[in-house]
């Protein structure tokens, strides 16, 4: 694997890890940020390795992923995935209405972000 493709990786793969150890501490806002982190890093790892240049400076999921010709590969579900968990990223770092937020971050919907993210994220290495 191409050491920049294998860099992503590895920050995708500790921030799939950190999002875990949020779950545990029942830190839900952080488990979405990492989870955001996570898929990110995979989507630049993967933009990396199709285009063979530096992925774009972004945190945008989607713009990632059109960007690197690979949006429309993923299926229906991965796609809604993706848009749910985007603006997850901004939220955790300015929390315009954090009381809401936390609501809806239980840890029944926390496992099940970090179980898409697990997903998004086989769905890459499979095609690395």
């Amino acid at each position: 694997m191409d050491s920049k493709v294998k860099y992503w990786i590895d920050l995708s793969d500790y921030d799939l890890a950190t999002s875990e150890a949020m779950l545990q501490s029942k830190r839900y806002l952080y488990v979405g940020f990492m989870c955001h982190q996570s898929i990110e890093k995979a989507f630049k790892a993967y933009y990396t390795k199709l285009k063979s240049e530096t992925a774009p400076y972004s945190h945008s999921l989607s713009y990632l992923a059109k960007q690197g010709d690979f949006f429309e590969r993923f299926s229906e579900e991965q796609k809604e995935f993706i848009d749910q968990v985007e603006p997850l990223n901004i939220e955790a770092r300015y929390p315009s209405n954090k009381e809401r937020l936390l609501k809806s971050l239980t840890d029944a919907k926390c496992i099940e972000i970090i179980n898409n993210t697990k997903d998004i994220q086989k769905w890459i290495k499979e095609r690395l």
